[in-house]
């Protein structure tokens, strides 16, 4: 085989990048819609289904890669726009053999991505997305040729949808309840306004006009300033907030006080432990999660497992050791009964389930988390050396360490889907953990950035 210059595609979150710019030009998309296909034979033709998020770069990338996977004799079928969720789903429970969804999550409309699920729904591990690269670096495959598949969107989606609404049937006691319900001009506009209103409340949207260019503008889970300002202006019992597409939520309770990943899993863990519905007493969670998770958990005689930062990390130690709950601070949270991967709408309708269960607020389920004083720095940085090799940085690291003295935590890694470097600090007090994240992070400014 004549291999070609092939780098490294897939990060924590699959493939990732601004869109027209390579990995995400017209002729590394065909040829990797090639390369999904052909580097897992089926001995058949192999059955691909398509979903997007409302990027306006979503359709020419989705008709590149459709192509790609034309070629090596796939039927592609496009759901259109659906969260990514949808299309795991999908993949898993229809006549799928892989799914295939084009969003750049939480970025701005400039970038896209390329997030690849097996025909069990599940997200690429690191053995699916090496084979696809080695395939990827194949000479022979540097220009496949194929005729561009019908598009037309397949009305299918309702089976997932089907499926969502088992976690929550009906409001019940919640009925009437007012939610503030933040779409980011995302994937979600075609499904959350719909699932929570047909269940009985009263949705107030936010985020739900998109235009190809305003998803996750202004708004959505990494920008909640207009959450919490609709559902204390509204008077709301809580709001949720999704990303581009929808596979993570974080919520603000009544006082607009915001409710991150940790505090879901905690309140979802604890409800589930009373129920004897936790396999293996334990709940999966990154090294991102607050100590204050891990103490919490212990205090009901729960375990915190941790993985790198990725949810795929999480999905695959869940399926490894057969744990049911699991997820990231940021808030993806993956609940296995329902799939393997995170779904930002089942997460709503999961804390809605334990409000509805015990008659609390969302206030009172999550006051149970007590976290440790934490920060994280964001420093972009214009390569991505080693930080043991860089003398300035390892030093930083080594002083606050010895700070420390075991009374914290510090944690120092590159981002796998943006040009950053994430300094996190946890510690006694706020102002002491903030000094240690800075003066690491500036060690960082000055040699990498």
């Amino acid at each position: 085989m004549t291999t070609i210059a092939s780098p490294k595609l897939f990060g924590t979150d699959g493939v990732r990048g601004v869109a027209g710019q390579p990995p995400l030009d017209a002729a590394t998309l065909v040829r990797l819609g090639a390369a999904i296909i052909s580097a897992h034979p089926l001995g058949r033709p192999a059955r691909l289904v398509i979903g997007r998020d409302t990027r306006e770069s979503g359709l020419w990338i989705e008709r590149e890669l459709a192509r790609g996977a034309a070629s090596q004799g796939a039927a592609v079928t496009s759901v259109g726009v659906l969260p990514t969720p949808g299309v795991a789903y999908l993949a898993g429970a229809l006549d799928f053999d892989l799914g295939v969804v084009i969003s750049a999550s939480h970025n701005s409309f400039e970038d896209n991505g390329i997030k690849v699920f097996s025909g069990r729904g599940e997200k690429f591990g690191e053995a699916e997305e090496r084979a696809v690269e080695a395939v990827m670096a194949d000479a022979a495959l540097a220009a496949p040729n194929g005729i561009v598949p019908s598009l037309e969107p397949a009305p299918i989606a309702d089976a997932y949808l089907a499926h969502l609404v088992r976690l929550l049937p009906a409001a019940g006691p919640l009925a009437g309840t007012r939610l503030a319900v933040d779409m980011a001009n995302g994937a979600t506009t075609t499904t959350a306004g719909r699932v929570l209103s047909g269940l009985g409340f009263d949705v107030v949207p936010i985020g739900d006009a998109p235009d190809g260019r305003n998803i996750n503008l202004a708004c959505g889970s990494t920008h909640p300033a207009r959450l919490i300002e609709t559902v204390v202006t509204r008077r709301c019992r809580l709001g949720v907030a999704f990303d581009g597409d929808g596979d993570r939520a974080i919520f603000a309770d009544h006082r607009g006080r915001l409710i991150d990943g940790d505090a879901v899993l905690l309140l979802l863990a604890a409800a589930r432990h009373r129920r004897g519905g936790l396999p293996g007493g334990a709940v999966v969670a990154t090294v991102m999660s607050n100590l204050g998770l891990e103490i919490a958990l212990a205090e009901r005689g729960i375990r915190l497992v941790r993985t790198p930062v990725g949810d795929k990390y999480v999905m695959e130690e869940m399926l490894r050791h057969g744990y049911t709950l699991g997820g990231e601070q940021s808030g993806h949270v993956i609940l296995a009964e329902h799939l393997f991967t995170g779904d930002g709408l089942a997460t709503a309708l999961a804390v809605l389930q334990v409000m509805a269960e015990t008659g609390a607020d969302l206030a009172d389920l999550a006051a149970d988390l007590v976290p440790c004083p934490q920060t994280l720095v964001n420093v972009r940085v214009r390569d991505r050396r080693p930080i043991s090799s860089v003398p300035e940085v390892a030093a930083a690291m080594a002083r606050v360490e010895a700070a420390q003295a075991g009374r914290g935590r510090l944690l120092v890694r590159y981002s796998g889907t943006e040009p950053l470097l994430r300094v996190m600090v946890e510690g006694e007090d706020q102002a002491t953990v903030q000094a240690w994240a800075e003066e690491v992070a500036q060690a960082v400014r000055d040699t990498l950035g």
